[in-house]
């Protein structure tokens, strides 16, 4: 049986960084009263919890007669940065994301990453993959409005990061960038 760590509902879920751009870490952090459980993940990880939340979201709000601000609360934005200690329980592999229409509550599942590395001896012909059960698991459930101030943060943190060429879209560095697009023999400074 995997360790679960429920949040349902958490006094707050938020996703920051600690780091420069450019070096940050990304975590997710969800607390309870003195629980805090802090996971870390990528960049893109964050991004892509945010958009699929969005939309799910959107979709609850023109499909159910279930209140959905379509925007975060004003009362519910959450600048604070991460508490302390981080103490990294795990390393985000997989997420999924959903609707419990009886609670009227989004919930979201994240999964430690598993290396194939680990998995293991190798499979006997025939036999089926099979994926391990999880170790540990983060749970949480939000109301629609807390959900609505998760992906309002989340995007925040994402695009704090460094700025973008505006010739290849890859990050610019703030001692310069190598653009491919400029056929990589000027250096540009940061915008």
């Amino acid at each position: 049986m995997p360790v679960v760590h429920a949040f349902d509902p958490p006094e707050r879920f938020v996703a920051g960084t600690v780091g420069e751009p450019g070096s940050r870490t990304f975590f997710l952090q969800a607390r309870a009263g003195t629980r805090l459980v802090t996971v870390a993940l990528e960049k893109q990880q964050v991004a892509a919890l945010a958009e699929r939340l969005d939309e799910l979201l959107d979709e609850v709000m023109s499909s159910s007669s279930t209140v959905v601000p379509a925007v975060a609360p004003y009362d519910l934005e959450d600048t604070n940065p991460l508490e302390q200690p981080i103490h990294e329980e795990f390393r985000v592999g997989t997420m999924t994301l959903s609707w419990d229409p009886q609670q009227e509550r989004v919930v979201v599942e994240v999964f430690p990453f598993v290396d194939s590395a680990d998995l293991g001896d190798e499979l006997e012909v025939g036999e089926e993959d099979e994926e391990p059960e999880p170790e540990e698991v983060l749970l949480v459930r939000l109301d629609p409005a807390h959900a609505r101030a998760f992906v309002k943060r989340a995007e925040l943190v994402v695009e704090a990061g460094r700025p973008s060429c505006p010739f290849c879209g890859e990050p610019i560095d703030p001692e310069g960038h190598l653009c491919v697009r400029a056929n990589g023999f000027k250096r540009r400074d940061p915008v």
